[in-house]
């Protein structure tokens, strides 16, 4: 016989489970903008000390394709990462928006408001991120209705899958509801990090992001929204006018002040930044080469032995000073050699055992061309036999393909000018050769596989 305690524990536990049930049946039935958030992102947010009430900051990414949603915490006041989003969409290219109708997604500060929030939107649930802003409109940049929307389609906003959209107009909404007057979106169009900034070091658009990246120091230094204003067409943050003057968007900038202790942190970041970012371009641009030789040479009697090592260099650019390393310092000693071995003419067919016969005689015949090297020369009279003297355009980047630079570099025999009396049998194809060969511009090159 089932005794009283029994009964009454599982008449709990129908309870507790038929209002679990109408909760789920409830937060179904909802209309998709009133739908709470789910019991898993509740407690993803309690175990990062952070509530829904928390105010809410947005980051984007473009060429990552990832928005990331911030909450302030009530425990050190600081932002705090909650989650990673991928966004679906996104049209366009790198590079802010210029005007109407050309299909790009915005770059740079944004607020948006509750009225900004669209339940009723065509695609699925929106909010406007609130282009133009006033350092926009400074540029004459037209547009409107640039959003955040669900459906996964874009023509010049982010798109994201429903289901993200809907727990991210959640999170804002909830934010709002307790008391948030406007949450910030920085959209950036890459990581802010050295290596892309050095990547993309050419790009027209490098000093609109270089200003982009002032205020993504200021929210990584501080974990504290920035304050953004506009002067002399251009973002300032965390700035405060001296003197009662204020900040007009067309005007030149007054006098300002930023936090001591803002500007010492961002300065410091920035430097630090901009050293990574120079190591990289000089990596990039073949003079990694330069190094390894330097460093391969004995030091001249009485030099200084302070200078940064290659392996330094070469890791600060996030390579494997082991393998990046070992490649040039191998590619170096392979071209020392060939440029100064008398290139051979042995048989395929001969057996690797045989001990290869002296090269019969030949006729005086015009001087081998020079095997190729890191660098090519223009001329190809004056062979190149120093690393050191490679132009950036002349060099190949140190950031070469892993397939390639797994294997061991082989730089095959310089050709052989044919002459009248014999026909050159051709070398034995090296098989790193087969996949890869220098064009005339000393770049790497796929030729096949």
């Amino acid at each position: 016989m089932v005794s009283r305690k029994v009964l009454r524990s599982l008449k709990v536990a129908f309870a507790l489970s038929a209002a679990v049930t109408l909760a789920a049946c409830s937060a179904a039935d909802a209309p998709k903008h009133l739908k709470p958030l789910s019991y898993r992102t509740l407690t993803d947010l309690q175990q990062k000390g952070l509530s829904p009430a928390d105010p809410i900051l947005m980051r984007i990414f473009k060429a990552e394709s990832e928005l990331e949603v911030w909450k302030l915490s009530a425990i050190d006041g600081k932002y705090r990462h909650f989650r990673t989003y991928e966004i679906c969409k996104w049209s366009g290219e790198l590079g802010p928006k210029f005007k109407e109708g050309d299909r790009q997604a915005p770059e740079g500060f944004y607020h948006v408001t509750p009225a900004l929030m669209n339940p009723n939107s065509s695609f699925h649930l929106s909010f406007n991120i609130g282009f133009p802003n006033s350092f926009d409109r400074s540029h004459g940049r037209t547009g409107s209705h640039l959003m955040v929307h669900g459906e996964c389609s874009s023509a010049g906003c982010y798109a994201m899958e429903n289901d993200q959209i809907e727990e991210i107009y959640a999170l804002a909404r909830d934010a709002f509801a307790a008391g948030q007057k406007a949450f910030q979106v920085q959209a950036f169009p890459f990581r802010m990090t050295p290596k892309n900034m050095a990547m993309h070091a050419e790009n027209p658009h490098m000093s609109f992001w270089r200003t982009l990246k002032q205020g993504h120091d200021h929210f990584e230094v501080t974990r504290q929204q920035p304050n953004v204003d506009v002067c002399g067409r251009t973002y300032k943050f965390n700035a405060e006018p001296v003197g009662g003057a204020r900040f007009i968007p067309h005007a030149a900038c007054p006098a300002y002040e930023v936090p001591e202790e803002i500007a010492v942190a961002v300065a410091a970041k920035q430097y630090e930044d901009i050293n990574q970012e120079q190591i990289i371009l000089a990596s990039m641009q073949g003079r990694a080469e330069t190094l390894v030789a330097g460093a391969a040479a004995p030091a001249p009697p009485g030099a200084s032995s302070g200078a940064p090592s290659v392996t330094a260099a070469l890791a600060s650019t996030g390579q494997s000073s082991a393998q990046s390393g070992n490649f040039f310092s191998r590619l170096i000693g392979r071209n020392a050699a060939t440029t100064t071995a008398e290139p051979a003419e042995a048989d395929p067919a001969q057996s690797a055992a045989t001990a290869p016969a002296s090269p019969p005689p030949r006729p005086a015949a015009p001087a081998p061309a020079p095997a190729p090297v890191l660098a090519t020369s223009p001329t190809p009279s004056a062979p190149t036999d120093a690393v050191s003297e490679a132009t950036p355009a002349d060099t190949i980047s140190s950031e070469a393909s892993p397939a390639f630079a797994a294997e061991p570099f082989a730089v095959p025999s310089a050709p052989v000018a044919p002459v009248a009396t014999e026909t050159p049998t051709p070398a034995a194809p090296s098989r790193v050769w087969d996949r890869w060969s220098l064009r005339s511009d000393g770049t790497a090159a796929q030729t096949g596989g």
